[in-house]
């Protein structure tokens, strides 16, 4: 049984060029009990210019207001966070899968 109260959140958000922002996160199993700071470094150092990602290559969902805008809309998501949750697991994989994914250029 997984101890919930390790589970892993990771908030991110998708902003528009003209400024406008949706939030979201996903909830990953912290199997392994990586430390916060090990999860948002690992995080950080797979990041685009050290602030972006693109959730299909994350396998995570992406973001949008239900329409595209050629001149407001692009890939790009924001890491915004990570923190310890109780919060059931949303995905199917744990943080440590989600990292490996990740530094593979996933």
């Amino acid at each position: 049984m997984n101890d919930s109260n390790n589970n892993i959140k990771f908030n991110y958000l998708y902003r528009d060029a003209g400024n406008f922002k949706e939030f979201n996160d996903v909830v990953f199993t912290n199997k392994h009990s990586n430390s916060l700071l090990e999860i948002e470094m690992a995080i950080k150092n797979n990041l685009i210019e050290g602030e972006f990602f693109i959730p299909e290559k994350w396998n995570i969902p992406r973001l949008s207001f239900g329409y595209f805008s050629p001149g407001l809309d692009h890939d790009y998501h924001e890491f915004e966070s990570v923190e310890l949750t109780d919060e059931n697991p949303t995905e199917n994989i744990d943080i440590s899968t989600f990292l490996m994914l990740i530094s593979k250029g996933g």
